[in-house]
């Protein structure tokens, strides 16, 4: 109960984490419920609440659980307790309170994690989004830094933005603590990132744990020292020791203290050292292992290359490492070579071995404290520490098995790719428990000459693979990747077409153009001149139909060159021919686009250019170029104000695309032709259609952390429908997505923002109509929004309110003199809403817009019910009148059928009035009651 107001569970982990910042996207992903889940609990606790937006939800958190809101800090657990370090943890929380930056730096083995993580922990409750925790240890390319981190955060990637901007972007406006352990090998990468995450983030702290410091001008170091050894009676290491003793067997007899004092000094305090050997003391006591560490450890060391510290590391290692039974060293260096947590079924096929033998060995290994047991949904898993690994990988290359452990590594990872290609229920556990070891073999294979081919099938499975993750910059890099390390300049080709359709879908146009340039020239070195043509005539064509995705406008002499140059190595190709005059198509229709005026010779010239593109995509029988040449028509019958047309081939291009396997060109066409069939059945007056076809594009995974374009035309589409609490809904989506993209304005986020401040307008809340004003003119200041669909969603406002004569003002410019603005999805709302503000404002043209906006509409069911309705007002035709209340209703048109019934007056308007209290839009003024307008 919520101060008198029950809430489920699920909607109270919902509100708690509202209540913490987190986005829908991050509270899916926290959840693991979809997005649409989320939005659906935070609609309905709106509603429960009482209050009006997200940022007043998030208010009510705390109030509504009974208590501040919990952050769990989402850090490992220790398998085993702290010990120790008391002033070293009060050190190092001090400095963390004081500086943005720390690193926590020692040599490997000293502690560093286990104290970063018992500070990060104990610190949690002072950071409002929590603490979160990166181990960068499977981290070997600077450019994964933030694919790591972001995996930590529950992050995908926002198309438009690399993975480094999303995760700056998502902690831009958090008070958060981030813990990197092990930057070591990493370090320039962590330097660079952090550099980008502090400058933009200010209420995010760091603590990076590294054997190296950063080395950048913010940065705080703690030196870790080794636990503290026998000082007036107290000391970290002894007690260190006699817990994992007692922990693995039986406690030592506290007589036996200056004993263990013994050993835990010649082990220099080192913490992983100490460990080692208590895992030691049930089968060989404190004088096995005295005796063991009597040899001479500084000669079982690295070398000169070593400190100290780590060389007393490596003395225990080896010390450690002599005892196994030789199978069981083998074993060691063999799983040695997995960066993630591993199966016994994995580590069998390293060793080349039974399973239950591995399995036994496993357990001896892990009984020893070389290596770490979790369980896991998919079963016990085992894990080296970083040290060890290391250490195992090192007795790889001097026992001259290191070349073969990773070849056999390599292997397995391409069956476990294979594997994966096929998609099931647990497909993202699975790929996420290998990824890091896929990464760490591509990595190895690709500077191993001999490993050439292997690897190049192995970078095309991750390119694959991260795609269907929605790790689509890494899946761009992939196929770039695997491009590069194709012996046949054919395959080079096909990856860079891959890569290029990979970058459309990052909202990445320059790249696109990059890369099927890149492609062309390799398919020229392949001797196959149709395919260089059509890559050349591609990118010439992506730069016409994906302009708002370039930075570099592309010069219309370098567009013209391409085409020449594709048409001349075409030949007689069906595909390369249907390429080239798509591109001519593309020209044409920009052409159009940039004239003042409506060209009567140009327009049919551009549609019969389209229509010739289509009918060759076609006989090639390509759904993805069919769907780019449809697209292309699409605009060129809407450009003629043919939107009955338009939105036929719009539907064709969705019927061209249902089959299509999920690569990255049919995803990047897909969402494309869902935004554009919404909008085609937006401009018919098919609001249902437009309803389905918008929440398919707002449910699309790719656009989970984009929901500012995932949702937009959905918000037009529900707005419209007079939907209020759905357009609610997906307006606080929206704007929390857009925030966290830094608010682009783009002119393609101007209709969804007219008609969320429309809705607010209706449903009378001054303050938000404002707020949603104001953000529409920050989105688009262009005459798409002064003279196109902010006229239209304007005058639907202003006639609620009673002022048919400001409508008139608003709707003044004559369609033709507008038409770049209105054609396609705006022109028959606009011609519509232009005769019904003329009716009610008594102009004396009213008859002729009328008949005019007859004509126009002719087919659309909610611009004709509009246009009857003002003429059933005009004739005070009541019969007439209620029947376009039916209309409305049958388009799914809600609000305009109890619209209807007001304007019929007497008991309808009664009914009418009801009704649209009932949808929650504030009562219709008369003129002369209304004192607010709509700008």
């Amino acid at each position: 109960m919520v101060t008198g107001v029950e809430i489920s569970p699920r909607e109270a982990e919902v509100l708690e984490l509202v209540g913490a910042h987190l986005s829908n996207a991050e509270i899916a992903a926290r959840l693991c419920i979809s997005v649409r889940t989320v939005e659906s609990h935070v609609s309905s606790l709106l509603r429960k609440l009482e209050v009006p937006d997200r940022r007043a939800l998030a208010q009510r958190a705390p109030e509504s659980a009974g208590a501040a809101p919990s952050h769990p800090a989402p850090l490992p657990a220790p398998l085993t307790s702290f010990v120790g370090r008391v002033g070293e943890r009060a050190e190092l929380a001090a400095m963390i309170r004081g500086h943005r930056q720390v690193t926590a730096v020692g040599p490997g083995g000293v502690g560093k994690t286990r104290l970063a993580l018992a500070v990060a922990a104990e610190a949690a409750g002072e950071y409002a989004d929590g603490v979160w925790f990166a181990d960068l240890v499977p981290v070997t390319d600077a450019g994964m830094i933030a694919t790591a981190v972001a995996g930590a955060l529950g992050l995908g990637e926002q198309p438009g933005r690399d993975m480094t901007e999303s995760v700056v972007a998502a902690l831009a406006d958090r008070h958060a603590l981030l813990v990197l352990d092990n930057c070591e090998q990493v370090v320039d990468g962590v330097a660079l990132f952090l550099e980008r995450l502090l400058a933009t983030c200010p209420r995010v702290t760091v603590l990076a744990t590294s054997r190296a410091r950063l080395m950048v001008p913010f940065e705080r170091v703690y030196p870790v020292p080794p636990l503290s050894l026998p000082v007036d009676g107290e000391s970290d290491a002894v007690a260190l020791f006699t817990e994992r003793a007692a922990a693995v067997g039986r406690s030592p007899d506290p007589a036996l203290r200056d004993q263990i004092a013994s050993i835990c000094e010649r082990l220099d305090g080192m913490a992983l050292a100490i460990e080692l050997a208590a895992a030691r003391y049930p089968t060989l006591g404190l004088d096995g292992i005295d005796a063991a560490l009597s040899h001479p450890l500084r000669m079982l060391t690295g070398g000169s290359r070593a400190d100290e510290r780590h060389r007393s590391v490596r003395g225990a290692l080896d010390w450690s490492h002599a005892l196994l039974e030789p199978a069981d060293r083998a074993l060691l260096r063999q799983v040695s070579v997995f960066v993630a947590p591993f199966t016994a079924a994995a580590a069998a096929e390293m060793a080349g071995s039974e399973e239950g033998v591995v399995a036994e060995g496993l357990a001896r290994l892990a009984e020893q404290s070389l290596l770490v047991v979790t369980a896991s949904p998919g079963g016990t898993r085992y894990r080296a520490l970083e040290t060890i690994r290391q250490y195992g990988t090192e007795r790889l290359a001097d026992a001259g098995e290191l070349v073969d452990a990773r070849s056999r590594h390599v292997r397995w990872c391409l069956a476990e790719a294979a594997e994966l290609a096929v998609v099931g229920a647990d497909w993202r556990a699975r790929f996420d428990a290998v990824a890091d070891d896929l990464r760490a073999a591509l990595a190895w294979a690709a500077d191993q000459p001999e490993q050439r081919t292997d690897a190049y099938r192995l970078a095309r499975f991750m390119a694959e693979l991260t795609f269907t993750r929605h790790l689509i910059g890494e899946s761009q890099g992939r196929y770039e990747q695997a491009a590069a390390l194709a012996d046949d300049p054919a395959a080079g080709a096909s990856m860079l077409r891959q890569a290029a359709a990979v970058a459309g879908c990052r909202m990445h146009g320059d790249d696109m153009y990059r890369l099927r340039r890149a492609a062309a020239d390799a398919a020229r070195r392949s001797g196959d001149s149709a395919g260089a043509a059509c890559d050349l005539a591609t990118a010439a064509a992506n730069a016409y139909r994906f302009s708002g995705k370039f930075v570099r406008n592309l010069p219309q002499e370098e567009a013209i060159a391409l085409i020449t140059q594709a048409r001349e190595l075409a030949g007689d190709d069906p595909a390369a021919q249907s390429a080239v005059a798509l591109a001519e198509a593309g020209r044409a229709l920009t052409e159009i686009g940039a004239a003042p005026g409506l060209n009567d010779t140009a327009v049919p010239m551009t549609i019969a250019y389209a229509e010739r593109a289509v009918d060759l995509a076609h006989r090639t029988g390509d759904p993805l170029a069919e769907s780019a040449a449809l697209d292309t028509l699409t605009c060129a019958q809407s450009w003629a104000g043919d939107t009955f047309a338009a939105a036929d081939t719009a539907r064709r291009r969705i019927m061209s695309l249902s089959s299509t396997p999920d690569t990255p060109a049919a995803t990047h066409e897909l969402i494309e032709a869902l935004g554009e069939v919404t909008e085609a059945s937006l401009g018919t007056g098919d609001l249902s259609g437009a309803r389905r076809w918008a929440r398919q594009l707002a449910d699309h995974p790719l656009l989970a952390e984009v929901g500012h374009r995932a949702t937009g035309w959905l918000l037009v589409a529900d707005a419209l429908a007079g939907d209020i609490e759905e357009t609610l809904t997906g307006s606080i989506r929206f704007l929390d997505a857009w925030q966290r993209a830094d608010g682009p304005a783009r002119s393609v986020l101007g209709p969804p923002a007219a008609a969320v401040a429309m809705i607010h307008g209706l449903r009378g809340d001054q303050d938000a109509w404002r707020e949603w004003s104001a953000l529409l003119n920050q989105l688009d200041p262009s005459p798409r929004n002064t003279c196109g669909y902010g006229a239209v969603f304007d005058a639907m406002l202003l006639l609620h309110r009673g002022r048919a004569p400001q409508a008139v003002e608003r709707l003044a410019p004559e369609p033709g003199e507008v038409w770049q603005w209105v054609t396609w999805i705006w022109l028959h709302w606009y011609v519509a809403l232009r005769a019904e503000a003329a009716v009610l404002a008594r102009s004396s043209d009213a008859g002729d817009r009328l008949a005019e906006a007859r004509t126009v509409v002719a087919g659309n069911p909610v611009a004709t019910a509009i246009v009857e309705r003002a003429q059933a007002l005009l004739d005070n035709d009541q019969e007439r009148l209620l029947a376009t209340a039916d209309a409305f209703d049958t388009a799914g048109c809600r609000y305009q059928a109890a619209r209807t019934l007001v304007l019929a007056g007497g008991d309808h308007a009664t009914r009418g009035a009801a009704a649209l209290a009932d949808l929650g839009f504030a009562p219709m003024a008369h003129a002369s009651a209304s004192t607010m307008t709509a700008q």
